[in-house]
């Protein structure tokens, strides 16, 4: 699904949030007299005042600040469970000999768990250290089912879909550290747009679907098919941009700790969302 979660609001919002709790404000009306000058009175803010006990820059205890290294080493615990639920995934899917596969209930509750997570912490970020693991887990046994159905279909396809997802991914990790693709507002306007409307496009599908009615060209192996699944594969791609931007910004911004595991939670949706398109892009270039 497009990844809504590292979004240029949900950044100011974790800056507002961690300046909020800095406890520590510059005295009203802008003066800027030191204690003990002419014109220095201590800031009212309807309770006792207290005085600082240090002489240097004052600074604030945020319990540890964001790192890239932190959200690197993040990432990397949730896509090792994501790895391993999605074994158990796959062993999940029952494969006859005629070829036909039967998906197990459980991925279906993967798949709803892995969308609950994502709306939680689209609300409480916070949680993410908590979260973020259930919807690895959960995601990725789903993942596995589909990966399993896919290649009961077409053998070799899911090694050809984590290739792709790993070329695309250092691609615009090389793209990205060398200034190529520049994250400026507009590129953050128009991946963003671009990626709400594949969700309202998607929830109509959903919806339409749950009449008993079918968008028929969205799994055609037709040329507007396979164009489709390239550019939604684009936009998703294009997402990663994003997410190397709110990493790299909140790093330099000093986030507090836990947003580490946002971010990452955040860059494993992308991931997620660019290799299910790309294993639907594959397959219908196999049927075309």
């Amino acid at each position: 699904m497009p990844n809504p979660i590292l979004n240029e609001n949900r950044f100011k919002a974790a800056v507002a949030a961690d300046e909020a709790q800095a406890g520590w404000a510059t005295p009203e009306g802008g003066q800027t007299a030191q204690p003990g000058q002419p014109g220095w009175a201590p800031p009212q803010t309807g309770t006792q005042w207290n005085a600082p006990i240090t002489d240097g820059p004052i600074s604030r205890y945020q319990g540890g600040l964001m790192t890239v290294g932190g959200t690197a080493q993040a990432s990397a615990i949730l896509l090792g469970l994501l790895i391993v639920a999605a074994a158990f995934g796959w062993s999940a899917v029952q494969e006859r000999a005629d070829g036909t596969v039967t998906f197990p209930a459980l991925g279906l509750l993967g798949i709803f768990v892995g969308l609950g997570c994502v709306f939680g912490l689209m609300f409480r970020p916070q949680w993410a250290k908590w979260i973020a693991p259930i919807y690895a887990i959960g995601q990725g046994f789903a993942v596995g089912a589909i990966s399993r159905a896919y290649n009961a279909q077409y053998s070799g396809i899911v090694l050809q879909a984590v290739g792709a997802t790993l070329g695309v991914f250092l691609v615009m990790l090389v793209l990205y550290r060398t200034k190529v693709i520049k994250v400026n507002d507009k590129y953050r306007r128009i991946v963003i747009s671009a990626t709400l409307g594949i969700m309202v496009f998607y929830g109509v599908s959903l919806l339409i679907s749950l009449f008993g009615g079918n968008i028929s060209f969205i799994d055609s192996p037709s040329a507007l098919g396979i164009g489709l699944s390239v550019l939604i594969a684009a936009v998703a791609a294009a997402n990663l941009g994003l997410d190397f931007d709110f990493i790299e910004r909140g790093a330099k911004q000093g986030l507090p700790k836990n947003m580490e595991w946002y971010a990452a939670f955040g860059l494993l949706v992308t991931l997620v969302w660019l290799y299910l398109e790309l294993l639907r892009l594959l397959s219908k270039i196999n049927r075309s």
